[in-house]
């Protein structure tokens, strides 16, 4: 009977243990200001970085994710739950305000970001080479090529009177891309149609009444929560027959016309990379900020097609990729 006590006592001992070993893996929280529905292929990049780091967990970590859908306003009530559950890394994507966010609320718990815009003038870190602090991630640059994407669009309509800007004021550089593309329009002469919009419904809103404007173009500004509603701002400008320049690849794919910018895939797997390099002791202070150095110009043949655009041949000499 004692035998039995014995055996009986430790395999009760076991299940707490066991328990524990499971609750000791590193969970990981995500916020990010789009919408969960288009983000899978960024979400599997960070998942391939971490695995590819040798993370504990080996890449299939649990992630308690959170997506803002657009509204900025949850953000801060995101980070604090992070903050409160105690999450081994906190992972933040869309932009400065997820990243301020995080950072508002934990001095302690790490943090990697992603974002378009300068990380320093945002106040996120305070240099690229040393961080500093909790916090450090990948810089896209997809705010400063804003004007490069105008003068794709002046290439292709160099006549057009008017180009539309669809911009989410929102979205931290805003202001600045609003200025320094007004500027490099009224260089190659034209006249910027501002359209503003914060959510699906402002988005139709802003669109709907763009054929009454006379624009010959369409410059879509960087936006997270734009290209998680990639599909319908796509589907829109075709069937109007707009050409279009967009900040990601991903908008060509769903048949826009063309992008300019660095690989956002990559992107999530350098920052799935930083993150299982933290969850490994290194300290994120310590891990330079990565920027981008590759550009494409991806371009929809077969949407050219339908618009019946004919990329001029310094254009053509240019294009990385081309889809059909």
């Amino acid at each position: 009977m004692r035998r039995r006590t014995f055996i009986a006592g430790l395999g009760a001992a076991a299940l707490p243990l066991a328990a524990r070993a499971q609750q000791a893996t590193p969970v990981i929280g995500f916020m990010h200001i789009a919408s969960a529905g288009a983000m899978g292929h960024l979400v599997a990049g960070f998942r391939d970085g971490l695995k590819d780091s040798g993370a504990p967990g080996g890449g299939t970590n649990p992630i308690e994710f959170r997506w803002a859908e657009g509204r900025y306003e949850r953000l801060d009530g995101f980070a604090a739950d992070f903050v409160q559950r105690k999450m081994a890394v906190i992972v933040t994507g869309g932009g400065e305000r997820p990243a301020l966010a995080a950072k508002a609320a934990t001095s302690t718990i790490p943090i990697v970001f992603n974002m378009g815009n300068d990380p320093v003038k945002a106040g996120v870190v305070t240099s690229f080479n040393r961080p500093g602090g909790n916090i450090t991630g990948v810089n896209i640059l997809t705010a400063e090529l804003e004007p490069k994407r105008l003068g794709l669009l002046h290439e292709l309509v160099p006549k057009a009177a008017a180009i539309a800007h669809l911009v989410n004021p929102n979205y931290g550089p805003t202001e600045n891309m609003i200025q320094t593309v007004g500027a490099a329009a009224q260089n190659m002469g034209h006249r910027i149609v501002l359209l503003q919009a914060t959510s699906e419904a402002e988005i139709d809103a802003a669109l709907r009444d763009l054929p009454q404007k006379n624009v010959g173009a369409l410059l879509v500004a960087p936006d997270a929560f734009f290209n998680s509603h990639r599909e319908q701002i796509v589907l829109w400008a075709v069937r109007h027959g707009l050409p279009a320049a967009y900040e990601q690849r991903e908008f060509v794919v769903a048949g826009g016309l063309m992008s300019y910018s660095t690989s956002i895939v990559d992107a999530y797997r350098q920052m799935g990379i930083y993150a299982g390099r933290i969850l490994k002791g290194e300290k994120p202070g310590d891990l330079p900020v990565v920027q981008s150095a590759k550009f494409e110009l991806v371009v929809n043949m077969k949407t050219a097609r339908t618009l019946g655009v004919t990329f001029p041949s310094g254009l053509m000499s240019i294009i990385d990729e081309v889809i059909e």
